[in-house]
């Protein structure tokens, strides 16, 4: 789908290297400037990219990669505030030999505001940005979520929709832009749906007591054997084949949906019942079903799930990982190729560009 763009990416670490990853997986070429003099296995984040390694520091490294930028659609970078500035490598610079170009920036406090300059990570990023505020049950403490939240959904995706969309209005007008992608913006924008689920203007449930995370009918509960099954049948008529399935539709107690006062009591009922039995007789159980309960799965048990294999999502290339997504109606999933060693690309790169 991407075919024909090219992007460069400055090595970095984490949001930036996975759009980079992201857009290679579209089709895009994306090529990524590693350091030179680093040593370093390839990295699943680098599949399907080319490799070139310059030293940013010097004059004759750099020049390559201003010729480099002057090729491309759009450029990632994950450095600081100011850093690429100082390397002469920032958007004035590079825009000005190549007007057209998106600039694509991934921090996590932004490119401006009093955390601007701060370190910090993931977890930092969305707990100031109120995406980590649901992440626990009533009365715990908010737990570490994978960085899907922040580096992921709050960074990295809206990094590429912000190149994609700067890209756009450059094919149409040949000007370029400067995408501001911080983890905070991305994670506090994703609450919106979240959030819809209040009346407009009301204040969001306390922590522990919303559809999403105070119900027993939408947490996970753990099984005999240690496992875990999810469990969220929002819906009256998927609540209702879940009491259903689970011998509960005459029990009193689980008449009211949204009785608040009753959920603790509900909770343990549940509770008491998930733990009877082994997680995969309650795969088995549900299986079929408009329940809405899914076993929780390890990466590795999801490669051998059989709607996980009928659809390739995970694949084992020797190591596992992901399939490409999304998907799109009539063209083939796509194979990246593998990360490439370090610099592999880089003879090859700097005789295209007459270097």
């Amino acid at each position: 789908m991407l075919q024909g763009i090219r992007i460069v990416e400055i090595e970095g670490l984490g949001p930036g290297p996975f759009a980079g990853m992201l857009l290679a997986d579209l089709g895009a070429e994306v090529i990524v400037v590693h350091r030179k003099g680093k040593t370093a296995p390839p990295g699943l984040l680098d599949r399907g990219k080319r490799s070139i390694a310059l030293n940013l520091k010097d004059d004759a490294d750099r020049a390559v990669l201003m010729r480099l930028i002057e090729t491309a659609d759009g450029l990632i970078e994950g450095f600081r505030p100011g850093v690429m500035e100082r390397l002469g490598l920032g958007p004035t610079e590079v825009q000005a030999v190549n007007p057209r170009l998106v600039y694509g920036r991934m921090t996590g406090w932004g490119q401006d505001g009093p955390r601007a300059t701060e370190a910090g990570h993931d977890l930092n990023y969305i707990s100031l940005a109120g995406a980590l505020w649901y992440a626990s049950l009533h009365g715990d403490a908010p737990v570490t979520p994978p960085t899907l939240v922040g580096d992921i959904g709050g960074g990295a995706l809206y990094l590429v929709i912000g190149l994609l969309s700067g890209i756009l209005r450059a094919r149409v007008s040949g000007q370029g832009a400067v995408v501001d992608a911080a983890i905070v913006d991305g994670a506090a924008h994703m609450m919106a749906l979240l959030m819809s689920l209040a009346p407009s203007g009301a204040p969001l449930a306390a922590r522990g007591e919303s559809l999403l995370d105070g119900p027993h009918w939408s947490r996970s509960y753990q099984c005999a054997d240690g496992g875990h099954v999810s469990v969220q049948c929002l819906e009256p008529q998927f609540h209702a084949e879940f009491l259903t399935l689970m011998g509960l539709s005459d029990d009193p107690l689980f008449g009211p949906q949204h009785d608040q006062t009753r959920w603790p009591e509900q909770t343990a009922r549940l509770a008491e019942m998930f733990a009877e039995h082994p997680r995969d007789h309650w795969a088995d159980l549900f299986s079929g079903s408009d329940a809405c309960v899914a076993p929780i799965l390890s990466p590795e048990e999801a490669l051998r799930d059989p709607h996980m294999q009928a659809r390739g999502v995970w694949r084992q290339d020797g190591w596992l990982q992901p399939a490409p997504a999304p998907r799109f109606d009539g063209s083939p999933p796509r194979t990246p190729a593998p990360p490439p060693e370090r610099d592999a690309d880089g003879a090859a790169i700097r005789a295209e560009l007459g270097v």
